[in-house]
């Protein structure tokens, strides 16, 4: 169930590792800044930000990242290249963590890619993202193969077939090829959550990915909390939207994905807690059926359990 004979692809972006068999690294969380609505946005079209609120939510986001040993990454939204200009140059300033910049149409996206490039923050960026929406693949994949980024997501939205099969056909026969063609090094793929209840279907579908293709594999469990943040937070207060918020995600951790985009980085005090437990959690279902514990001494099972895992080793299994 944890373990798949297909060879999983490792890489880094910006010291973080994405990809592995389940339980060898633990699985990245990706927080969103800068998002439609977010509080510390002053104006968008001038790009101006509360710079002390936001380096608030970097710094703590890093702190949990320390404490519970889940690896931490940014993603900045954006609707236009000069606008993430300016939140990249922030950015990169007050933390080392890797960034995927995240905008939904090709011209500004394509600026981003370029500003990264002139920057030489390859190494450190995601693409976000190839994606079947896309109103000028050709000319996306033309442009990108010219700027020559590292890493790339793939989107696995397939309107026409939404089960597990549907999110594998995508990747396989469309957003593979161009991610190639465009010639990125690295990427992932995104399964794509439209809802909570629909969520499985995007957790298959990681399990199809990781079977078949080997690629590293993730989706955004948030996509679907979000829909109903407002009705459960009315019905049962902030406290219960945290924790079904951080039930959907840990869910998500313990079943093959490879990293989570978890939404608005204010929910990290809840996230990274839960998916820590739901890792090494993971770690323990993983030895039962291989005999393996995770090496990395900075690993939730390690970190946060120690005795637990001396104990484990000491039946000499």
């Amino acid at each position: 169930m944890f373990r798949f004979e297909k060879e999983q692809k490792k890489f880094d972006i910006g010291g973080v590792t994405f990809g592995g068999q389940p339980g060898e690294n633990p699985t990245v969380l990706i927080g969103t800044m800068f998002y439609n609505g977010h509080k510390i946005l002053e104006s968008r079209r001038e790009g101006r930000f509360d710079k002390k609120r936001a380096e608030e939510l970097i710094n703590r986001q890093e702190v949990l990242s320390d404490q519970t040993g889940m690896p931490g990454m940014l993603d900045l939204v954006a609707n236009s290249a000069e606008e993430i200009r300016g939140y990249i140059d922030f950015v990169t300033d007050v933390t080392d963590m890797p960034f995927s910049t995240d905008i939904w149409t090709v011209e500004p996206k394509l600026g981003a890619a370029r500003y990264v490039a002139e920057m030489g923050l390859q190494d450190r960026h995601l693409y976000n993202s190839i994606a079947p929406w896309s109103t000028d693949p050709e000319g996306e994949v033309a442009a990108l193969k010219e700027i020559g980024l590292k890493n790339a997501l793939l989107v696995a939205f397939n309107q026409e077939d939404p089960t597990p099969d549907g999110r594998i056909s995508l990747i396989q026969e469309k957003l593979l090829p161009w991610a190639v063609e465009a010639g990125f090094e690295n990427v992932v793929a995104d399964t794509s959550v439209m809802s909570i209840p629909s969520t499985p279907f995007s957790l298959i579908g990681s399990r199809k990915v990781k079977e078949i293709l080997g690629i590293p594999v993730g989706c955004a469990p948030s996509n679907g909390t979000d829909m109903v943040k407002k009705v459960q937070e009315g019905m049962w207060g902030k406290l219960g939207f945290a924790g079904l918020d951080a039930a959907a995600h840990a869910i998500g951790a313990v079943f093959w994905n490879d990293f989570l985009m978890y939404g608005p980085i204010e929910s990290a005090p809840w996230i990274f807690p839960a998916m820590a437990t739901a890792e090494s959690m993971l770690s323990t279902f993983v030895y039962d059926e291989t005999g393996y514990l995770p090496e990395e001494p900075g690993h939730p099972l390690n970190k946060l359990y120690s005795d637990f895992v001396d104990a484990l080793k000491g039946t000499g299994r």
